[in-house]
C-alpha cells in the first residue's frame, strides 16, 4: 500500500429530517397524539381538505461529474447539508427565466479567449 494513502476514519453522517416522516413512530400513535403534535396550522382544516389531493413524485435526478469554481463549491457548501440541491434549485431558476425570455443570453467563449 502506498505510503501516501490513509483510510479516512468514517464518520456517521446525521441525515437530514427535514420533509422526511418517522413513518414507524407515526403508525403507533392515536389520532390524540397526532393531534397534540401538529402545528397549529393544521389544527382548523376542513374534514374534507384532503380529498382531492393528488399524489405528486418528483422528477428523477441523474448523477453527474460537474466542474465548478472552487469558492463557488465553497460558498455553496458552507451553507450547510444538501448543498447539491440548492446547486439544482439555482440551475433550474436560470433554466426557468431563460425558458420564459425564450432567448436566453448565454455567452459563449471564443476558443483561446480568456
Amino acid at each position: 500500500m502506498n505510503a501516501r494513502r490513509t483510510k479516512r476514519a468514517s464518520k456517521a453522517v446525521e441525515r437530514p429530517t427535514r420533509g422526511r416522516a418517522d413513518l414507524d413512530r407515526l403508525r403507533v400513535m392515536t389520532e390524540a397524539e397526532i393531534e397534540r403534535t401538529s402545528p397549529p396550522e393544521l389544527a382548523d382544516l376542513p374534514d374534507d381538505f384532503w380529498e382531492d389531493a393528488e399524489l405528486v413524485l418528483p422528477a428523477g435526478k441523474h448523477a453527474i461529474s460537474l466542474r465548478v469554481d472552487e469558492d463557488v463549491l465553497a460558498w455553496f457548501k458552507r451553507l450547510g447539508p444538501r448543498y447539491q440541491t440548492r446547486m439544482n434549485a439555482v440551475l433550474r431558476s436560470y433554466m426557468t427565466q431563460a425558458t420564459k425570455r425564450r432567448h436566453p443570453r448565454v455567452r459563449r467563449s471564443r476558443k483561446g479567449a480568456a
